[in-house]
């Protein structure tokens, strides 16, 4: 067999490999350059390979995230379809495995013959035979080429990709419940925000209507004031709705019905101190969809093989032959079970497609053209693997840079809405920086939760990225 070059590198093939029991041993992949395949990555990648290796409840250490996480590992229906396909998988390879064993019939039979006498009259049928056969058939069609055990290797490879399947949706569900569940943080604190920011505009509306009744303020500082407290009172109305509908898609996703979510709070979710951006080539390996495409060629090449196969001669050993007799019995019923009725019969068969009007041929190329496919797919995947790992690392590096910028900025604008409050009751300001500064901070205090959010989705996404979520 020719040996599929599909390998992302000795690391990644071992790890491929290594997890799986082998039922026929699957073509040796050979390594394929890795180099560059990370942006700026810098070679120490021990610590981000390990990423991936972290079962998930340690990883997400929250207790309420790690009971929603067992509930939709549990319920979840995606997941549960893809474990009912590998049923069907290992269900395809049976089948395939029996294709090599002989195929044993019991049989039984009897009959009666009448036949003429040559006499007219009611004894024209005169002449009768009874007899009867009991014992065994059998047929085995010798893998002289290996195309019986190649169709075995393609679906034990089929049966794997199956698995990788499940995982990669297990890998997805708990990435997505963990990402949902901060998403709902995140609007909690939202609410919240928004929640202190009209308390301080009502303060401020307050302060303006007894500036204008001591006539130091007009009816359009009045007005304009009113008008900014109603349209942060709507934004409050828009975020209970969005954290409504977080909690209903949360529920869909745990395969249960639309309720009430329990949870924490934002501010007690810990974040990791940060990733080192070594090269995990040999942490890619636990990607399930890296694995899925990988197990996928090597179905396609032992597809090929058995295609092949099929254009050389087969041997078939039967049992019996064509005719009704039987490894047994065969005789009539008197003395039916004594030994001068025990017969055995033994033919050996030899075919060669001939003729076929080009269908085997034709069938070599489509496999070909399928293996074609799968070797494409598969560097696709390596190279859809790489991107997303360097852009989650460097996405996380610049998150982490924009958070003490942030928290001066806020500062800043804090002191900024003092100042104005403390300026416009002295009459040295108007309204509309007052009301500037307020909004100003509002924004960035979302911004905030906004920047937070976004590492939690980092630290999540590169979990997933490495194939974390299977333990």
């Amino acid at each position: 067999m020719n040996a599929p070059k599909t390998a992302l590198g000795g690391a990644l093939a071992a790890g491929l490999l290594s997890s799986c029991a082998s039922y026929k041993t699957l073509s040796a992949p050979t390594p394929m350059d890795a180099t560059g395949l990370l942006r700026d990555a810098k070679d120490s990648g021990a610590d981000t390979a390990s990423v991936g290796d972290i079962p998930w409840k340690t990883y997400f250490a929250d207790p309420k995230l790690q009971a929603l996480v067992a509930e939709g590992l549990d319920s979840n229906s995606d997941l549960r379809t893809a474990l009912v396909r590998i049923d069907q998988a290992e269900a395809s390879l049976g089948a395939a495995r029996a294709g090599q064993a002989p195929t044993v019939v019991a049989g039984l039979g009897a009959d009666h013959v009448r036949t003429s006498s040559g006499n007219h009259g009611r004894d024209v049928l005169g002449y009768a035979s009874q007899g009867a056969s009991l014992g065994f058939s059998a047929t085995w069609e010798l893998d002289l080429w290996g195309r019986l055990s190649s169709a075995s290797k393609a679906r034990y490879a089929a049966l794997l990709g199956s698995r990788e399947y499940a995982n990669l949706v297990r890998t997805q569900l708990v990435a997505n419940i963990a990402i949902d569940y901060d998403r709902l943080l995140a609007l909690d604190k939202e609410v919240e925000v928004t929640n202190e920011s009209f308390a301080l505009l009502t303060k401020s509306a307050q302060t303006m209507a007894a500036l204008k009744q001591a006539g130091s303020q007009t009816e359009v500082a009045v007005e304009q004031t009113d008008a900014t407290l109603y349209g942060t009172r709507l934004s409050l109305i828009s975020l209970e709705q969005q954290v409504r509908e977080q909690e209903n898609a949360l529920c869909v996703l745990l395969g249960r019905k639309p309720g009430p979510i329990d949870r924490s709070l934002l501010d007690h979710e810990n974040l990791p101190d940060g990733f080192r951006t070594g090269v995990p080539v040999a942490a890619l390996s636990h990607r399930p969809d890296v694995r899925q495409a990988e197990f996928a060629v090597e179905s396609a090449y032992a597809t090929t093989d058995a295609a092949r196969a099929a254009l050389y001669p087969t041997l078939a050993i039967t049992s019996g032959g064509s005719s009704s007799t039987f490894v047994g019995l065969v005789g009539g019923f008197d003395g039916f079970f004594s030994p001068a009725n025990l017969v055995a019969s033994l033919t050996a068969s030899l075919t060669q497609p001939i003729f076929d009007r080009g269908a085997l041929k034709a069938n070599v190329e489509i496999a070909k053209g399928a293996q074609e496919e799968s070797l494409l797919a598969f560097r696709q995947s390596v190279l859809v693997a790489g991107q997303e790992v360097s852009d989650i690392l460097y996405g996380w590096g610049q998150s982490l840079s924009k958070d003490e910028i942030r928290q001066k900025q806020i500062a800043s604008l804090e002191k900024a809405v003092e100042a104005t409050d403390l300026l416009l009751n002295a009459g040295e300001v108007d309204y509309i920086e007052v009301l500037s500064a307020q909004q100003g901070l509002l924004a960035a205090r979302l911004s905030q939760v906004d920047d937070r959010l976004e590492r939690l989705t980092y630290v999540v996404d590169l979990y997933k990225a490495l194939g974390g979520g299977l333990r």
